[in-house]
């Protein structure tokens, strides 16, 4: 079977038409694009969805065994979109079970993502969908003022900007301009690492996803409220650390403060990753090949850790010289487990390959 791909990368289908994605069928995606048509009718997005349904009916037309479908990314475009978009086609293909594609794009944006689709099944190639425009626009003006209708546009542009006119504004009322310049490096500086690392569409997935559980009665949202408590157990212990030795140099409490609260957030780590898997065990019939993975990574990572944390303490001079073969044997396991699960992921990823079904029409 082959599948017709249409790709949102940006989610306009979800943030303009409330659609969520994946759209599996034709009657679903012709739906999807008279909801997104009619909340903005100059989303180029609505043109792409509809030539991928008339490359289905073409392709059917031709006696082929086809389906289509459309996946959806995120506002913000990077890491945290692709991912979703990757999840939705693994989700389609257990599904559908095409054994190749064909990629419907309304851009080059879209088309970054072939990888995606390469890596899982064939793509036999790639549609591009331009839109004819019967009369051009006549002035920039107009132009500048359709365009920060645009939310993205607006949080990139806008907002950095506002958030400048804002401290510096309130700092010179005050009489603090000083204290504005701070502020405003500090605050710039939290929304960038925000906007590289995509976290605040961490954060609304995570609601977004506690929100689904509860309602559902999963027994993922208990997993992750309890590693959030352990989480915060590891600040409070490592904050009460720190203060109890309020003499000692910065670096000292620091490095203290760290060796509280690793073995907490290591266990929290793995209570989250616990939930996920059993999640996926009850939604699938099975339990998830990347449990043993994400588990190892976990426990590599906190040894290394831990044994970075005792070389800075033995650094300092509060550790012993006694305590060298025990931070080396740390260091170097850590390691290996890190190197061990990077292994077994290929493995399981070749394993999953083998068993998988052959492609029958390169018979």
């Amino acid at each position: 079977m082959r599948l017709v791909v249409c790709i949102d990368r940006d989610d306009d289908l979800g943030r303009k038409a409330g659609v969520n994605g994946p759209v599996v069928g034709r009657s679903e995606v012709l739906e999807a694009a008279a909801r997104l048509g009619t909340a903005d009718p100059e989303d180029s997005d609505t043109n792409a969805i509809f030539a991928t349904v008339n490359l289905l009916d073409e392709l059917r037309g031709a006696g082929e065994e086809c389906e289509v479908c459309i996946l959806t990314g995120s506002p913000k475009v990077g890491v945290l979109s692709d991912r979703r978009v990757a999840d939705q086609f693994d989700r389609v293909l257990e599904q559908v079970h095409a054994t190749s594609a064909y990629l419907v794009s309304d851009g080059a944006e879209d088309e970054y993502l072939f990888p995606i689709l390469a890596s899982r099944v064939r793509v036999d190639g790639v549609r591009r969908v331009y839109v004819r425009q019967a009369a051009s626009i006549e002035s920039t003006y107009y132009t500048l003022v359709r365009a920060l209708k645009d939310p993205k546009l607006r949080a990139k542009t806008i907002l950095p900007f506002a958030l400048v006119l804002l401290i510096l504004g309130l700092a010179a009322a005050g009489g603090v301009v000083v204290w504005g310049v701070i502020g405003l490096a500090i605050v710039l500086g939290v929304y960038l690492i925000f906007w590289t690392f995509d976290i605040d569409e961490a954060i609304i997935d995570s609601v977004r996803s506690a929100s689904s559980d509860i309602r559902q009665g999963s027994v993922a949202f208990g997993f992750g409220l309890f590693a959030v408590a352990l989480v915060g157990v590891g600040f409070l212990e490592g904050y009460n650390t720190y203060y109890s030795d309020i003499a000692n140099p910065l670096l000292d409490r620091v490095v203290v403060f760290l060796e509280a609260g690793l073995l907490w957030w290591i266990f929290g780590a793995l209570v989250w990753e616990t939930g996920r898997a059993i999640r996926r065990m009850f939604s699938r019939g099975r339990f998830p090949r990347s449990f043993l993975v994400a588990t190892t990574s976990i426990v590599g990572i906190g040894l290394v850790s831990f044994g970075i944390v005792l070389l800075v303490r033995y650094l300092e001079g509060i550790a012993r010289a006694t305590q060298i073969p025990l931070l080396a044997g740390l260091i170097v396991s850590g390691f290996g487990l890190v190197i061990g699960a990077g292994v077994l992921q290929q493995y399981l990823r070749a394993a999953a390959q083998r068993t998988a079904p052959p492609d029958s029409s390169s018979a």
